[in-house]
């Protein structure tokens, strides 16, 4: 199986994911609790800053909670595989494990995971992917 992408999400589904990821885990913690003007009078400083009302956030919980459960579980042992619970050759056990954890709530659990995007991209890797393919004009 060892570099052979047999998952039931594509890689340019992987590969927006990481890019949402990533947009999410650039936000900043909020410097104003109740801001009393809009974003475009602040110089659009608040869509860098996490708010309860997150749209990136609430896309990429959409998205995850959209998935079958056959791509949820193949996400989350993705990024398992990425943070270093072994390697490409063991995907069928960290696999497995993955299927035997998934409930409800695999998107909340994602989105908690520091550094997603870059477990993603490291899982990729491990199976010959990057997202550098995709994203000249392919995502």
């Amino acid at each position: 199986m060892s570099g052979t992408w047999n998952l039931s999400l594509t890689p340019e589904t992987v590969c927006y994911l990481i890019v949402k990821a990533r947009e999410f885990d650039v936000k900043d913690v909020a410097s104003e609790l109740n801001p009393a003007s809009n974003a475009t009078d602040d110089s659009m400083i608040s869509v860098l800053e996490d708010q309860p009302d997150d749209p990136v956030e609430s896309e990429l919980a959409s998205i995850i909670s959209d998935m079958n459960e056959d791509e949820q579980i193949d996400l989350v042992a993705l990024c398992w595989l990425g943070r270093g619970d072994g390697n490409v050759d063991d995907w069928e056990s960290i696999r497995a494990d993955a299927a035997e954890a998934h409930n409800e709530r695999t998107a909340a659990y994602l989105l908690g995971t520091p550094l997603l995007a870059d477990y993603l991209e490291e899982a990729m890797s491990q199976f010959g992917e990057s997202c550098q393919d995709y994203e000249k004009g392919h995502l």
